[in-house]
C-alpha cells in the first residue's frame, strides 16, 4: 500500500513539474554576458559547459561556465539565445548523442 502511494505521487509530482517546463520567457533585449576567464581544465578530455541564463526574480541572471566530464559518446551542445518577432528566449544547453 506504502508503494502504491509512493508511485502515485511521484507520477503527480512529475506531472505537475512537467507542465512547469513548457513556459517560455521573452525579453526585448538579450542580456549582455559578464566577462570572466575560463580557469584551467582540471583534466584530459573535460568539456567546458558555457555559462548559462536562468531566469529569477523577474530578469535572466547569468550562472558561470564549469568543467564537466565527459559523458560517454554524448556531445555538450551549448545553450543560445533565440530570437522571435517580440523579442529574446534563452535555449538551455545539452548533452546529445
Amino acid at each position: 500500500m506504502k508503494n502504491t502511494i509512493l508511485v502515485a505521487f511521484a507520477i503527480i509530482g512529475s506531472l505537475l513539474f512537467a507542465s512547469c517546463s513548457g513556459s517560455r520567457v521573452v525579453v526585448a533585449e538579450r542580456p549582455v554576458a559578464p566577462y570572466y576567464q575560463r580557469p584551467f581544465a582540471p583534466g584530459p578530455g573535460y568539456v567546458w559547459i558555457e555559462g548559462d541564463w536562468l531566469w529569477s526574480r523577474g530578469r535572466y541572471i547569468h550562472q558561470p561556465g564549469y568543467w564537466a566530464a565527459p559523458r560517454g559518446g554524448r556531445r555538450w551542445q551549448a545553450g543560445s539565445w533565440q530570437h522571435y518577432n517580440n523579442g529574446w528566449q534563452w535555449r538551455r544547453g545539452y548533452w546529445h548523442r
